[in-house]
């Protein structure tokens, strides 16, 4: 279904409604998941996207998205998990096992079929057709796909496990997974699997015994159709070689491992450094007590390396409180304390501790008020261009700028037409001699720069005026240099960024922002900046007589939200930016 790329509808934060009733759809959906899993899943203060979208034949599909990666997807009013939530709860649907190269036919948009099924010790998971299950491989038990039973167990057994076993919704690497941060598997071993044998030799060459013991078992248990031990026994070919090269990849991995940290690891000893690099030099005394929410966002993120990325989610704490507890009972570095309902700060911190005190802070800073970041990890910082006004010689003006060897159409900043008219003037001996602020009107200057009906007139100009009607009478253009890029020059005036109101319905009021591809800007960046900065739902829109800008909506009168965003963060100069006269003037509280 997402083999293909899908198109983006709306993107808007859940209601509070509609987050209690995602909630109990989960709880039914996967009955296995405990209260503080589904709080996990479904938090109750934490941000959560409903994405509306279509997949490439027409589908209409709703995303459920937690810290940017789509959790569920629902289809046809059935709720499905996304890989993503699978690797972090992997028993919460029947699994079926294939063989490792068979990924890539699913990736591709295949289905799984039975002859590539490989049937575990304790038999299928008993399903039914239309059961949502998913896909796992020999070498790994982290679910690669997800999809539902296109028969019945009882049914796969009865034609020999032939045919079609699941029919493939989402996978592995396909655009939904494209849609998150883009993270691979972790490593679930099979000694944690419950039973699953691999077929034939492959699964322990070097255990006979409990080998024998196993197909016993499978023998037992199995369909008793002969083309059913078929599968069993003899994997497809081509398959065993491949499946033995993993095996032996997996242990060199496996050493490799014991000498390097796991990601899990690494994201620790991150949010420590992170951590001492705070308290040592950003927290104040003066600033306590301090929200742990304010200390993680202004402090510890802003001590983050600079190619690195701090995700609280990816540590073992999996929460800030959990984090910050730990480093109260066990590090004895701060003091949290609860001063209002739900709200923990930072009340106390242990100077003197001599883990504190015994770490080194950085020479130079990691991070220095880091520019904003367009898109996910890994994607340039914004910086905005270098905009400059020009103007380009008119056929009018061409005999004045013919001594500069300046023709028609040749572009040119504004000083440079000031020096070319001003060294016109000084080599044809024009300058007033009584009051040298005048320049004396010669034929060309008069055809150049004076109306028919001023001819007669004006017979002297200030200079002010000279260079005022000259550049209005050349057209005038702009050029762009964004970083790293080459000049780009485009014709007129340049477009500001338009902010503005605008009303719907009964008395509700809509925020409309335009124009901001000129600058370099995403939209799609922009309304997710704005959503996380004012929590409220966004939706772009195209513009109608364009083909490649859309309109960025967000609810309520937020122009003093988007002013402070382009002009603080992007730094986008105020001259450019129309209408931030349009915020809400707050009156005085009586």
């Amino acid at each position: 279904m997402f083999a293909k790329a899908f198109r983006v509808k709306s993107n808007t934060v859940i209601k509070g409604s509609d987050r209690r009733k995602l909630k109990a759809d989960v709880s039914t959906a996967f009955p296995s998941l405990s209260a503080e899993e589904l709080s996990e899943l479904v938090p109750n203060k934490e941000e959560l996207n409903v994405v509306k979208i279509y997949a490439h034949k027409g589908d209409a599909v709703t995303l459920y998205v937690l810290h940017k990666n789509p959790m569920f997807f629902e289809l046809d009013k059935q709720l499905y998990p996304t890989v993503y939530m699978l690797w972090r709860y992997p028993n919460v649907l029947p699994v079926f096992t294939t063989w490792s190269p068979v990924l890539q036919k699913l990736i591709g948009g295949a289905d799984l079929m039975l002859p590539g099924v490989v049937v575990p010790s304790v038999g299928l998971p008993e399903v039914k057709r239309g059961d949502s299950c998913v896909v796992t491989l020999v070498s790994n038990r982290a679910p690669v796909a997800v999809g539902t039973a296109a028969m019945s167990s009882t049914e796969m057994c009865s034609v020999g496990m032939k045919g079609r076993g699941v029919s493939v919704l989402h996978t592995y690497m396909d655009n939904l997974w494209a849609y998150g941060d883009k993270s691979g598997p972790p490593s679930i071993s099979d000694a944690d699997s419950e039973g699953l044998v691999s077929n034939g030799e492959e699964c322990n060459v070097e255990e006979e015994e409990e080998e024998e013991e196993l197909g016993k078992g499978v023998e037992e248990e199995q369909c008793p159709n002969a083309a059913g031990d078929q599968v069993k026994d003899q994997p497809c070919p081509g398959i065993e070689e491949l499946s033995l090269a993993e095996q032996e990849e997996e242990k060199e991995e496996e050493g490799n491992q014991e000498e390097e940290k796991t990601p899990q690891e690494l994201m620790d000893a991150l949010l420590m450094r992170c951590f001492l690099h705070a308290l040592k030099s950003k927290v104040k005394k003066s600033e306590l007590p301090l929200l742990t929410s304010t200390f993680l966002r202004n402090h510890m993120i802003s001590c983050c390396p600079s190619g690195k990325q701090l995700d609280i989610k990816k540590s073992s704490y999996k929460k800030l409180s959990k984090f910050l507890q730990t480093m109260q009972q066990q590090h004895k570095l701060v003091r949290v304390k609860e001063l209002s309902k739900g709200v923990e700060s930072i009340v106390e911190v242990d100077w003197k501790n001599p883990e504190l005190r015994s770490f080194h802070v950085p020479e130079e800073p990691d991070v220095e008020e880091a520019p904003v970041q367009m898109g996910g990890e890994g994607e340039k910082p914004y910086h905005p261009p270098d905009i400059t006004t020009l103007y380009s010689v008119s056929s009018r003006l061409e005999p004045l700028f013919l001594e500069a060897n300046k023709k028609k159409g040749t572009v040119l900043q504004p000083a440079e037409v000031r020096s070319i008219i001003t060294e016109y003037v000084k080599n044809n001996e024009l300058v007033d001699e009584i009051n040298k602020n005048y320049v004396i009107i010669n034929p060309t200057l008069c055809d150049c720069l004076l109306e028919k009906s001023e001819y007669q007139e004006i017979e002297a100009l200030k200079w002010d005026d000279l260079f005022s009607r000259a550049l209005g009478k050349m057209q005038q253009s702009y050029q762009l240099v964004f970083p790293g890029q080459a000049p780009i020059i485009k014709k007129g005036h340049i477009e500001p960024i338009d902010i503005s109101v605008s009303s719907r319905g009964s008395n509700k009021k809509v925020t409309l922002i335009k124009n901001l591809e000129v600058y370099g800007l995403d939209p799609t960046d922009v309304s997710t900046a704005l959503q996380h900065r004012v929590q409220a739902s966004s939706v772009l829109q195209p513009i109608p007589g364009s083909k490649d800008k859309v309109l960025v909506q967000i609810q309520g009168n937020q122009v003093q939200q988007v002013g402070n965003l382009l002009l603080d963060q992007y730094q986008i100069p105020r001259k450019y930016i129309q209408g931030i006269d349009k915020a809400p003037k707050g009156g005085k509280k009586k």
